[in-house]
């Protein structure tokens, strides 16, 4: 991933986090429905929570703004480096059979992805308030990675074969 562009100000920092973060809300919650579409409700749920942790953060950034959901401003075009956010799982690294550990694969890599967007951002930071705003996102992104690290464990890597499906979907125009 190529550094973040430089922020020249606090707010155009939150407007890029609340940017990603509401991204996030929308891809965890479109996962999760994906999943519950394909009867894997255990994965779903996990989707489910993640979607939860971003809105609340979506939630936080609004508030400590003063911007309310519907007119907080948009990030400017090129704000990263990528198609997406940083921080949104991609699309087509999903798939109906995949178990809790793959879920969580993909958003701790998700995750780790803000944590690297972040620090860019500190590294280049043009003032010590915006470095400090960048490496606290950063901090609450790492406790992200944190925690997902903490449901891996307990979780079972699956077997070799778990996209084998005896009854695939059929799809017919």
């Amino acid at each position: 991933m190529s550094a973040p562009k430089p922020v020249q100000t606090i707010h155009e920092l939150m407007v890029q986090a609340l940017a990603m973060e509401r991204e996030a809300v929308d891809r965890y919650s479109e996962l999760a429905e994906m999943m519950a579409v394909h009867n894997n409700h255990e994965v779903a749920e996990l989707f489910r929570k993640m979607a939860g942790y971003e809105q609340l953060h979506v939630h936080h950034i609004l508030q400590d703004m003063g911007w309310s959901a519907d007119s907080a401003p948009l990030p400017p075009e090129g704000a990263w480096s990528t198609f997406e956010a940083p921080e949104a799982v991609p699309i087509d690294e999903m798939h109906y059979l995949m178990h809790p550990w793959h879920a969580l694969q993909l958003a701790r890599a998700a995750e780790q992805r803000a944590v690297q967007f972040f620090e860019g951002l500190a590294r280049q930071a043009t003032s010590d308030d915006i470095r400090r705003a960048a490496e606290e996102m950063r901090a609450e992104e790492v406790g992200h990675v944190s925690l997902i690290d903490a449901w891996l464990a307990k979780v079972p890597e699956p077997e070799a074969n778990w996209a084998e499906d005896p009854d695939p979907p059929r799809y017919e125009d």
